[in-house]
């Protein structure tokens, strides 16, 4: 599997390389930090890790380009630590977001869980279904959502939402239930992280002409409402 990283420290991507490399994983290196998005094309990586603070342009700029033509996974690994930089940082289409200083044992789980979603058996059993509530339908295999001749590309941890809400229609799907699917370990995600990845979903659904598409029960999870179809 080929791993892009985008990050300037060279110690840090030495002792990266080197960790990775033990597990079977290519690491890319940018050549020219100007060009971020030409490599990547070169590349086709399957998994990018991305550093906020870079030359020229930062890692948030990069992510929406290389969002805007793929749906690789894309991991933040950055110094700031504070809520805006990760709340930026899944509004511009990344799949997570990882603190600096980690553990190298939490960033390979993380590369796992993301590699295994994406490309693995999971992925492909659930790329063979078409999940359907009311006239809402979404499309694994392409990371579709169609209603009322609309349609609207997922990211994948969106798309992994969606199927489950679809899928649990018309009832809810607890907060819990989320976390064990979307995330391995629950420990590492916060409120704010699971409601932003709502509020995208959702923002796309009401682009789709879906009103109050999905339902928040305080203190239990949240329900996927289709108007006129959910009785």
């Amino acid at each position: 599997m080929k791993i892009f990283l985008i990050e300037d420290d060279k110690s840090l991507v030495k002792m990266m390389e080197s960790q990775l490399s033990r597990y079977a994983f290519e690491t890319f290196i940018p050549k020219n930090f100007e060009k971020i998005l030409d490599e990547f094309q070169r590349i086709q990586p399957d998994l990018v890790l991305l550093d906020v603070n870079l030359p020229y342009f930062d890692g948030f700029y990069w992510c929406q380009k290389i969002r805007e033509q793929s749906l690789v996974p894309i991991l933040f690994i950055s110094a700031r630590d504070g809520n805006m930089d990760q709340v930026m940082a899944l509004e511009y289409g990344a799949d997570d977001f990882l603190v600096k200083p980690f553990s190298y044992e939490l960033l390979l789980a993380k590369i796992r869980s993301h590699i295994r979603r994406v490309y693995g058996d999971y992925a492909q059993n659930d790329r063979a279904r078409r999940l359907k509530a009311g006239s809402l339908m979404y499309y694994p295999e392409s990371l579709k959502m169609s209603y009322q001749e609309k349609e609207e590309l997922l990211t994948v941890r969106e798309g992994e939402l969606l199927a489950l809400l679809v899928t649990a229609y018309p009832e809810l799907v607890s907060r819990e239930q989320i976390l064990n699917k979307l995330w391995d370990d629950e420990r590492f995600v916060d409120d704010n992280t699971l409601s932003v990845n709502i509020g995208r979903l959702r923002k796309k659904l009401v682009g789709l002409g879906l009103k109050e598409p999905i339902q928040t029960i305080r203190g239990k999870g949240y329900a996927l409402f289709v108007a006129g179809e959910s009785e």
